[in-house]
């Protein structure tokens, strides 16, 4: 037994009916053991009546919260309640608890909504939506969804009720509207989700904002309109040609912004107030919603292969069906690999209190930022060299800037330290190549 309390154990000097809080916060989260008898420094308090105790107490909690755990003498004069996670919410006089730490906290909210959903086995996209009709669906919206749908659900998509294609994309439930179906079908979900919005800003600083653009509609049209927006008015274009044909390439790949716009949208907690922001700045471009990842998929995992295990599985499925998402996990990488292939770093991908962030570079290797990481002259004009050429060597630097082996070579190394360059070959078939580039 372990001498002092933590996320799965707490010491009572005497049986009390605040004993019962703990109890139910043990069975609300992952279970835990209630010592009573000793003090909150592991110190036998000298409980007194334990015959009697050992009989009353699991009448008590079975009568009060409706579990039985299990209730023995420890040692003499020590009682140990064991408590296993339950699958249901388990309240104590009307309101539910959590153990956090070494602490019982009391869920109220956002927090308490969100805990007997999930308690119940519900999903935020699959509970009706009891302010809104059929009336208030776009025809036009699930009419481009057919088009999308045409290789995925074929013999769904050939109804031309929409009620019935709703049904079996299982968007209704007995005859009313799932909060998915007013999400992905709505002629205006804001009317009952406010909070369902892309808001995209042009940031020149953290706090010096230039313009801000509000995206609304259902998601589909969220999806459209926000790319859209960001082509137009917030993002330049290089213009290629290939033979005879014009080719306009984002400075951030458009693939790769369209699915990390559709991961927020769907993958997003549409519980919580705050709307999904999208921030472009000089020199990185985020995107931000509400949406704690999964237990089994910790950020560290996006860049890896990792289980789809989608927040809102109606909404996932249903993007699905369009063909604009894949169900296997594979969407961050393909945000990476879009990103490299256009010769930009690897994306972040961050999760701090409940905010999930997906945020884009630009190729920094300018010679202004260079000069603002501490580079010399010598080496920044070397990396520009090597932006055009793909690569350096020894003696091109030693002639470059007419200086000595030693210098150059120090030049070098320092370069391969800060990991702007990589160093490829032996002797006089060493060359240096830029990492991350091109």
């Amino acid at each position: 037994m372990t001498n002092k309390e933590s996320q799965t154990v707490e010491y009572k000097a005497n049986w009390r009916s605040e004993c019962l809080k703990t109890i139910s916060a043990f069975a609300n989260s992952d279970g835990g053991v209630l010592i009573i008898g000793l003090d909150d420094s592991g110190k036998s308090s000298g409980l007194r009546n334990v015959k009697k105790l050992l009989e009353d107490i699991p009448n008590t909690i079975r009568n009060k919260l409706g579990i039985i755990p299990s209730v023995e003498l420890d040692k003499e004069n020590i009682i140990k309640v064991s408590v296993a996670p339950s699958s249901v919410p388990i309240s104590y006089n009307g309101k539910y608890y959590l153990r956090s730490g070494s602490t019982v906290q009391e869920l109220q909210g956002k927090y308490l909504a969100d805990f007997l959903m999930k308690k119940s086995g519900s999903r935020w996209d699959d509970i009706v939506e009891e302010r809104i009709g059929l009336n208030d669906i776009d025809n036009d919206s699930i009419e481009k969804f057919k088009k999308y749908a045409v290789d995925r659900i074929p013999s769904i998509i050939k109804e031309t009720d929409n009620t019935v294609l709703l049904e079996k994309l299982n968007l209704i439930s007995d005859g009313n509207l799932k909060r998915a179906s007013v999400l992905l079908f709505g002629k205006d979900p804001q009317r009952v989700y406010h909070q369902a919005i892309v808001r995209i800003g042009k940031f020149l600083s953290d706090t010096n904002i230039q313009t801000t653009d509000i995206v609304k509609g259902n998601l589909f049209t969220q999806l459209e309109t926000t790319l859209e927006i960001l082509r137009t008015k917030y993002l330049l274009s290089n213009i290629k040609y290939e033979g005879i044909h014009r080719r306009d390439i984002l400075e951030y790949p458009h693939e790769a912004l369209r699915e990390a716009v559709i991961n927020a949208l769907i993958h997003r907690d549409y519980s919580s107030t705050s709307q999904i922001q999208i921030r472009v700045y000089p020199d990185k471009l985020m995107i931000m919603n509400a949406g704690k990842l999964p237990p089994e998929v910790p950020v560290e995992k996006l860049k890896t292969n990792h289980l789809s295990k989608p927040r809102n599985t109606l909404l996932a499925e249903v993007f699905y069906s369009a063909g604009f998402i894949e169900l296997w996990g594979q969407g961050t990488i393909k945000i990476m690999d879009n990103c490299l292939e256009q010769g930009l770093p690897e994306p972040d991908f961050n999760e701090e209190n409940g905010v999930m962030t997906v945020t884009f570079y630009k190729d920094n290797l300018t010679e202004e930022n260079l000069n603002k990481l501490g580079l010399n002259a010598r080496q920044i004009k070397a990396i520009v060299y090597m932006k055009e050429k793909g690569s350096i060597t020894n003696k091109e630097y030693k002639s470059f800037f007419n200086i000595t082996d030693r210098t150059a070579l120090r030049d070098l190394n320092d370069l391969i330290s800060k990991e702007f360059v990589q160093k490829r070959g032996e002797k006089k078939g060493t060359r240096y190549f830029l990492i991350n580039v091109g």
